[in-house]
């Protein structure tokens, strides 16, 4: 029986450069694991890194980038996602060590497979993806520490980007002040439509040789930069606030003191969206479909395709990218 054949985008290793290109596969080229009918992916900062010559992400060559997809299950006798079965994967070795989403099937895992929520359609999940469920992951550990609406206002550092917009956008429709924080001059009005309160300037928050503590002006803090911003950030949490750091686009050193964390007892929580355990992914991702699901979606999502992702992938990695951007691989 003739294996199904389909269209592909990969990223080809060769030397010190990458060849980016649209080319047609075949199922037998894809790894272990169920094979799933992808409908939508996304562009994340690692799918830019996944094809650029010094990304330090892509384990094998070619490699079918995409950290994230939705679709359906196209294989009968699935113990538990039965053919048809609209299903989300994400993380994991997904576009890195293994072909990913930007493809019009993929091969995953049982044991990484999200059922799709109530709520969501496979565009919509995509337009939240692994951005989004790192934002959701970062806005429950902050309330698991405490922080509520009534607690004062919440920062969110990098707020254009897909994590920020995600984070604006729950932590918003979960009745919460949001503070967001960007470069971009031009961003005020898609950041109040997903529902910021007040705008701060990037400027504002990455100057070096500041004080250990300034005037505390935060509850608590989505960081989506890391580097000097995280350490500015830390200094202004309010008492016994929290910072959920994911993100290190501002440089991965933290020229930070104890003096927030022994005189304001602020935390610093770190947040992995990687490896989580598949039973805690999964329920996360069941509260993106209601409780969690960011304000504002629909005025995230850019859409292309895989014959026009070249683009934002070079524009993710410049900074250049507002919001989310989906991939619809069949268009």
């Amino acid at each position: 029986m003739t294996s199904p054949s389909f269209k592909a985008f990969t990223a080809t290793t060769e030397g010190d450069s990458v060849t980016r290109a649209v080319v047609t596969m075949s199922t037998d080229d894809l790894p272990d694991g169920v094979l799933v009918a992808v409908e939508y992916s996304s562009v994340n900062y690692k799918d830019g890194l996944a094809t650029i010559p010094k990304g330090r992400v892509a384990r094998i060559s070619p490699l079918v980038p995409g950290i994230d997809l939705a679709g359906t299950v196209a294989e009968s006798g699935i113990e538990g996602f039965p053919q048809g079965t609209p299903v989300i994967a994400h993380g994991y070795e997904i576009g890195v060590s293994r072909h990913g989403g930007f493809a019009e099937y993929a091969r995953v895992p049982v044991e990484w497979l999200v059922p799709m929520p109530d709520g969501l359609d496979s565009r919509q999940a995509m337009a939240i993806g692994t951005a989004g469920f790192t934002a959701a992951l970062s806005v429950l550990e902050l309330e698991k520490r405490g922080l509520r609406p009534e607690r004062g206002p919440v920062l969110v550092t990098g707020a254009t980007g897909g994590v920020g917009s995600s984070a604006v956008g729950i932590l918003a429709g979960r009745g919460y002040e949001v503070v967001a924080s960007t470069g971009k001059g031009d961003a005020e009005g898609y950041l109040r439509s997903l529902g910021a309160s007040s705008i701060v300037s990037r400027q504002e928050l990455s100057a070096e040789g500041g004080r250990p503590l300034e005037g505390a002006a935060w509850a608590g803090a989505v960081d989506c930069v890391g580097g000097q911003i995280l350490a500015n950030v830390l200094s202004r949490v309010r008492y016994g606030g929290a910072v959920a750091a994911s993100g290190l686009t501002a440089g991965t050193s933290l020229p930070t003191t104890v003096m927030p964390f022994i005189l304001r007892a602020v935390s610093l929580l770190g947040i992995d969206s990687v490896e989580t355990p598949i039973e805690r992914r999964r329920e996360v991702w069941r509260q993106l479909g209601g409780p969690l699901k960011p304000r504002g979606l629909e005025q995230m999502i850019a859409d292309v395709t895989l014959d026009t992702v070249e683009p934002p992938l070079d524009a993710i990695l410049e900074g250049r990218l507002t919001g989310r951007t989906v991939v619809n691989v069949h268009g």
